[in-house]
């Protein structure tokens, strides 16, 4: 489906994680015009790594789990419909985040959201049920632990079931973490969120697909440009894969650095 008299394309397959990352660079050293990553948001953020700041845009055909950072640009998730948007070439500039020495793209997590991204990692079946049944069979003896933040130079300290940095707006499956969440403003949406009772969830779950979550006193969010945060976590989540980093975090955004095929407006 893809135009020949546009593109002419070579289809490669990665092998094992990290691997789309190696593929990326070296289709930038051979100097193509874009590079397309057909997966889920871990599969595009390896390939988009060595595309920052380099100019040389990112596609995505959506094929994962959640998706989210497709969802939030507004790319299709039936296949057809996502290579059409490649057709048309129309591009976005977006920010990207630093996590340490890492890279994120749309959302990044520590405490609960890390450890349930950790044990959904280890699955064989994927997909909005697995992940819910992680979610929820952890939940309950799950405590929430303490953060101390450092978000544009004012210090919070916060007892949280997690604490989620938000590039684009949500976890993926239209899970809305950050209604308020712009991908290219400078800014990231801290998205703290404290232990609720079991029978309140009946009554959140709507409001993260209504995206309304911010309105509740469960959720606090702040926007910032550069957040610095001790925890007694090693694990963080960037774009549904856990990561180990050291303890001592430092989230930095970087303005305007990947430009992405997106539908046309």
């Amino acid at each position: 489906m893809l135009q020949r008299e546009k593109f002419d394309y070579t289809v490669v397959r990665t092998e094992k994680p990290g691997h789309a990352t190696t593929l990326s660079r070296e289709a930038l050293e051979q100097g193509v015009d874009l590079v397309v990553a057909v997966g889920g948001d871990g599969t595009v953020n390896e390939a988009a790594r060595p595309l920052i700041g380099t100019g040389t845009p990112l596609g995505i055909i959506p094929v994962g789990s959640g998706n989210g950072l497709a969802r939030h640009l507004g790319i299709p998730t039936e296949t057809d419909r996502s290579i059409n948007v490649l057709n048309h070439f129309s591009l976005k500039t977006i920010d990207t985040v630093k996590a340490n020495d890492e890279v994120f793209l749309s959302i990044a997590g520590v405490g609960f959201d890390a450890l349930v991204a950790e044990k959904y990692a280890d699955q064989q079946m994927r997909g909005f049920f697995s992940y819910a049944f992680i979610s929820i069979t952890e939940y309950f003896p799950y405590r929430p632990l303490t953060f101390r933040l450092v978000i544009d130079g004012r210090e919070l300290e916060r007892e949280a079931l997690f604490i989620s940095f938000a590039n684009s707006n949500q976890f993926g499956y239209n899970t809305i973490i950050a209604p308020q969440a712009k991908i290219d403003d400078g800014l990231i949406d801290v998205c703290i969120v404290k232990k609720f009772p079991a029978w309140v969830s009946p009554f959140l779950a709507p409001m993260l697909l209504a995206k309304k979550i911010d309105q509740t006193p469960y959720v606090e969010i702040v926007r910032a440009k550069e957040v610095f945060l001790k925890n007694k976590s090693n694990i963080i989540n960037l774009d549904g894969e856990p990561v180990k980093l050291k303890e001592n975090l430092h989230i930095k955004v970087i303005p305007a650095s990947l430009n992405v095929v997106v539908p046309q407006m």
